[in-house]
């Protein structure tokens, strides 16, 4: 197998899981008796976990200089942690299983993103192109994660996951021996030696958090609206796909604008979206401004990958898991934390101040990597 469709076939399988998990492991939840508040604790604490096990595993895994071992380790056990949800019984257990699984599921997508790269970087492949299998994968699974619990009940998905993430070790398994490295030195405090990746940190939280309420809230908004169940999957998958296309042919403009110019495009676009989302919900104006999600989302993901894979391979692994943290987890948590408050007292017009993150974001993306800097980086 061609050693880009190995990787594409490994981000398949873990975004198979998740799209398995994101929907559905609520309802599990509640299937197995939990509370709303009980549900919300479980989650939260997992949040927590995943927030601090990433980087510690990064870090670990640059310090060995062997990532694709640790992440085998890392998939295969996810695998069998998330079977407990089918398995446990009562609020203790499930909360102890939710936990085991955040530790060590947490670090299994910065480490293919950090691998991915390292072999873009030696062997000449689209990132990008690669990466848009997860996210086809991540709604197909989705889908067939609805079909799975009207069929076999709602504790399918969980073993659905099971077998995703267990496709994943094996994935990785068979990744390519890349070029050896030193192992990685200096700690967490390696990456910020390099102003790209502090500016990097603030620019992603603004613009990636700025999709919480969306994510919260956006269905719930949508159908308080009138529009039906079928109509704002229809939207979901609109954005998703989108988001696949740019993957796949947006290597071109990600060469021609640069890490800086890829996020100053995502932050306006996210001005746009989220005004338009705030003002209407006339239907047609909906589905224009849900093609930019491959623009907010996608852009930004790809300008950080630009940033990403100039720093020192040594330190790829903590560089990753540390953005994933911090300029992605920390700020989406605590802004999906805000978005129910936000919601409950503004509505649909909560989307202004989604507006207003990527508003903020616009000045900052522009002195997100030098030109001398961003012409170091590889090929993404």
């Amino acid at each position: 197998m061609p050693v880009p469709a190995r990787f594409a076939l490994l981000f398949a399988a873990q975004f198979a899981a998740i799209g398995v998990l994101m929907p559905f492991l609520p309802v599990v939840l509640a299937a197995q008796g939990l509370s709303p508040q009980q549900i919300a604790l479980l989650l939260a604490g997992a949040s927590v976990v995943r927030l601090l096990a990433a980087p510690a595993v990064g870090r670990g895994a640059d310090g060995l200089g062997d990532a694709r071992s640790v992440l085998l380790l890392a998939a295969a056990l996810a695998s069998l942690a998330v079977t407990g949800f089918a398995l446990a019984e009562g609020f203790a257990a499930l909360l102890l299983v939710a936990l085991l699984h955040a530790l060590v599921n947490a670090p299994v997508v910065p480490l293919t993103d950090a691998l991915c790269l390292g072999a873009a970087r030696e062997r000449g492949f689209d990132y990008g192109r690669v990466r848009s299998a997860g996210s086809l994968s991540f709604i197909l699974a989705a889908v067939a994660a609805g079909q799975a619990v009207g069929l076999f009940g709602v504790t399918s998905v969980v073993w659905m996951a099971s077998g995703a993430l267990a496709l994943t070790a094996l994935a990785a398994r068979g990744l390519p021996a890349l070029r050896a490295g030193q192992s990685g030195g200096g700690g967490f405090r390696a990456p910020f030696a390099f102003p790209a990746f502090r500016r990097l940190l603030p620019v992603s939280a603004l613009i990636q958090g700025s999709h919480a309420l969306y994510y919260g809230f956006g269905t719930l908004h949508w159908q308080a609206a009138g529009l039906s169940p079928g109509t704002i999957g229809l939207l979901w998958a609109e954005g998703v796909m989108a988001e696949v296309a740019l993957f796949l042919w947006g290597r071109p403009l990600v060469q021609r604008l640069g890490a800086s110019g890829m996020a100053m495009l995502a932050a306006a676009a996210g001005l746009v979206r989220w005004s338009v989302t705030a003002e209407t919900t006339w239907l047609p104006a909906l589905a224009a401004v849900q093609l930019l999600h491959a623009v907010t989302f996608g852009a930004q993901h790809l300008a950080a990958m630009r940033v990403l894979a100039g720093l020192p391979p040594a330190q790829a692994a903590t560089a990753q898991t540390l953005h994933a943290s911090l300029g992605v987890g920390l700020a989406s948590g605590l802004l999906t934390f805000a978005s129910g408050p936000l919601y409950a007292a503004l509505g649909g017009r909560g989307f202004w101040v989604m507006a207003g993150l990527c508003a903020l974001a616009l000045p900052l993306a522009g002195r997100l990597a030098p030109a001398n800097q961003d012409a170091t980086i590889g090929r993404v």
